[in-house]
């Protein structure tokens, strides 16, 4: 794949898979256990580390001459960090556990289904429901911040 000048190599390349790690991992939760799971929010968090100082960085070598350089530059950082943190980790971690949890819940509830079965059926509701999280998850985020910190002027 070549990236031209536009690309953003952790939102446009298969690299912004690292940011649905955590997903991953709460998916399988039940299976692989907490430090596992707590491994795949650390390669999520690195992501999002990697991807704050790249923005970081850019909006430095664009802002190097202007007198507010530190302002913009730390005004980019933080909403970087905080964007990816909110839409790539904390939330969409936490509703793929909810999603676990409840659909633990409801298929134990049923006695119908064996908890070999439910071992198999839980962690493929939450594999698939990851498509259908991800664009919400961003839009709120947006939402949130373009309502909060995205106001402030320099």
């Amino acid at each position: 794949m070549t990236l031209n000048k536009e690309q953003d190599i952790y939102k446009d390349t298969p690299l912004r898979l690292l940011g649905y790690a955590n997903e991953v991992g709460e998916s399988f939760r039940a299976i692989i256990g907490r430090k596992w799971v707590n491994f795949s929010y650390g390669i999520a968090t690195l992501y999002v580390f990697a991807d704050t100082m790249d923005k970081t960085w850019k909006s430095y070598e664009k802002n190097k001459e202007n007198a507010k350089c530190l302002q913009k530059v730390t005004i980019k950082g933080v909403d970087t960090l905080t964007w990816q943190m909110l839409a790539s980790v904390i939330v969409p971690g936490y509703t793929i556990n909810r999603i676990c949890a409840i659909s633990t819940y409801l298929i134990k509830k049923s006695n119908k289904v064996s908890n070999r079965a439910c071992r198999i059926i839980v962690p493929t509701i939450a594999l698939a429901s990851i498509p259908f999280i991800i664009s919400p998850i961003d839009h709120a985020t947006d939402y949130l911040l373009d309502n909060s910190l995205r106001k402030i002027e320099i």
